[in-house]
């Protein structure tokens, strides 16, 4: 039985937590475009950031509050212009933004982190930030989570959220989630942009460990196109007002909270792989027997990254070959006479060698996973062992669509 369940509310589901997503005239298409995530009380706070050369001042202006103070109060998210590389003028729109915001909370600028995402070059359009920064915060409720999931997305088709409940010392913990993401992913940190928030009250090194685990475990492991963004952002925040005592040290305690923080990001991660830019099918690649767990996950992300595992997988081809030549290519050592590949259900290649499969039955399993018909699942699962290693890895993607290719081929045009 799962030590969580599933509840409504997305990031403002724990307790002390209000959010709010409003169209400020940010985005030409006058859709929402600003969200807010504001705690009761200052909240211990960590995050992991792309570490792409080429960032966006959002992110360096994060990187050194975190440094400053591992707390805060409130996040702010602006959709529809990435302000990256974007140089000095960039960087005193991101210090205004948090300025303006602050004034408006009464807090301290210090007490407030950023995020932006768009289109990479285009500053943010401050004249309708400043409008509407008052309105955003009159509009924070306890049960804004859903507007603020939608108002950080571009090009996501749905918005991405999720909520869970668990019990620590008698009392009930509350997390919940939200993120965009849909093409530039390839995360090398953390990814994309994601929140998380928590009503535990975790020491500030402790939760900045469980953010990057749990990084490494869901959003490090997904990929659409192979391209790293430069605004990459996971921040997470946990403000004790679940009452429950301080988990400082390892322990039953610590490891519930850090699985449920686990679910909420691999439960975002695979939203945000399955909306790939015209993606028809979520795609997860599970590999065994390697020698630890790092290789496990380097061999799965390499397999799912591929184009031409991709490719074939949108074709409808059960094209083991590719699965073998990516696998083999990770950079991971095995022994070829150890691979084994499979393809949902069919056992296409044992000990390195090809096997006879009935290919148009897992032609069959492919096209009814793009229509999410094969066991009610959009999910076409590739499974792959090289050996008898204590390894394991996972990592999801999406097929690669002539779509994707349409959409960002018309990106700023």
């Amino acid at each position: 039985m799962a030590q969580w369940k599933e509840i409504s509310g997305g990031v403002s589901a724990p307790l002390g937590y209000r959010a709010a997503g409003i169209a400020a005239g940010l985005k030409p298409s006058g859709a929402a475009d600003l969200a807010l995530i504001l705690s009761d009380v200052e909240a211990i706070a960590a995050g992991v950031f792309t570490i792409s050369q080429v960032r966006a001042a959002c992110v360096d202006y994060c990187r050194q509050r975190l440094e400053e103070k591992a707390s805060t109060r409130a996040i702010l998210c602006n959709s529809g212009q990435a302000n990256a590389a974007t140089g000095a003028k960039g960087w005193a729109d991101a210090i205004e933004s948090a300025e303006l915001l602050g004034r408006e909370l009464a807090i301290p600028p210090s007490s407030i982190l950023l995020a932006s995402t768009g289109v990479i070059g285009q500053r943010i359009r401050m004249d309708a930030l400043r409008q509407g920064i008052p309105n955003l915060v009159a509009a924070a409720t306890p049960r804004g989570g859903d507007d603020a999931a939608q108002a950080i997305c571009t090009t996501d088709l749905v918005p991405k959220s999720i909520a869970l409940e668990t019990t620590i010392d008698g009392r009930p913990v509350r997390m919940g989630g939200i993120a965009k993401g849909s093409g530039m992913i390839h995360p090398n940190m953390a990814t994309m942009l994601a929140f998380v928030t928590c009503d535990a009250m975790v020491s500030s090194h402790l939760w900045q460990e469980m953010v990057k685990r749990a990084a490494d475990r869901s959003f490090n492991q997904i990929t659409v196109d192979g391209d790293t963004s430069t605004n990459d952002t996971l921040i997470a925040l946990a403000n004790g007002q679940s009452r429950t005592p301080t988990i400082t040290h390892s322990g039953p305690e610590a490891e519930k909270l850090e699985g449920m923080l686990t679910a909420v990001c691999q439960h975002l991660a695979k939203a945000i792989a399955r909306d790939g830019e015209g993606a028809t099918c979520l795609i997860e690649v599970q590999v065994t027997g390697a020698p630890d767990d790092a290789a496990g996950r380097k061999i799965a992300k390499t397999i799912v990254g591929s184009s031409l595992v991709k490719s074939a997988i949108f074709g409808r081809d059960p094209n083991w070959g590719r699965i073998a030549a990516a696998a083999g290519r990770a950079g991971v050592l095995f022994d070829q006479d150890d691979l084994q590949v499979k393809l949902g259900d069919f056992l296409l290649m044992e000990k390195g060698q090809p096997l006879e499969f009935d290919r148009d039955a897992a032609s069959a399993y492919l096209k009814a996973a793009a229509a999410g018909e094969y066991l009610k699942s959009d999910t076409v699962l590739v499974s792959v062992s090289i050996g008898n290693g204590p390894g394991t890895g996972i990592a999801w993607g999406c097929d690669l669509s002539y779509d994707y290719v349409k959409i960002n081929a018309e990106y700023t045009t």
